[in-house]
């Protein structure tokens, strides 16, 4: 299973605008490259459903949340509160995404995509907010990666469409290398 998880740096007490629009952004990566999405310390209550809905109904961002419901009804969009002891564990490895990695955490997207192709679980963390990820999210998380590989520093929502994107293609191309079957859309 992977996950994209928007881990809220704004502010945890009221729902912004940047909220509504990172949240209806991200939903249509995630239904796209089968990601699950997961939205940390968001100032929302509610079933995931629930939520989609009231997305939804405030944006025309992603076919006015229709992904976003399709991932709550797919039992794929995942509503959680700051960890204070770690994520759950069916979300798997925890990924801070950021453009400069720790040496010794560090993590390559095909890495990633290999070890996701052979079963294993990850969540990929990324800040949503000026700041990025808090310091602590950095000092717990197993990896670090960055997607572009280079260091750049992407926008956050140009960012969550890379993550989807990159890793995707390249579980497609390590299947397709492997005999498993031809890429979609080649």
């Amino acid at each position: 299973m992977l996950t994209l998880a928007l881990y809220n740096t704004y502010d945890p007490k009221r729902l912004h605008e940047a909220h509504l629009r990172a949240i209806a952004r991200a939903g249509p990566v995630a239904y796209a490259f089968g990601f699950h999405l997961a939205l940390v310390g968001f100032p929302i209550e509610g079933k995931p459903e629930e939520v989609a809905l009231e997305v939804g109904e405030r944006t025309t961002i992603g076919d006015g949340g229709r992904y976003l419901r399709e991932l709550a009804e797919a039992g794929r969009l995942h509503i959680l509160q700051f960890p204070s002891r770690g994520f759950p564990p069916q979300f798997g490895t925890v990924v801070a995404t950021t453009r400069k990695p720790a040496d010794e955490k560090a993590i390559t997207p095909a890495e990633l995509a290999k070890r996701a192709l052979a079963g294993e679980s990850f969540i990929l963390l990324v800040g949503l907010g000026r700041h990025g990820l808090p310091k602590e999210t950095f000092k717990a998380a197993a990896h670090h990666m960055d997607i572009t590989g280079r260091g750049v520093s992407l926008e956050t929502c140009t960012a969550i469409g890379a993550i989807g994107a990159r890793i995707h293609t390249l579980m497609e191309v390590l299947k397709w290398a492997g005999g498993r079957r031809k890429p979609r859309g080649f």
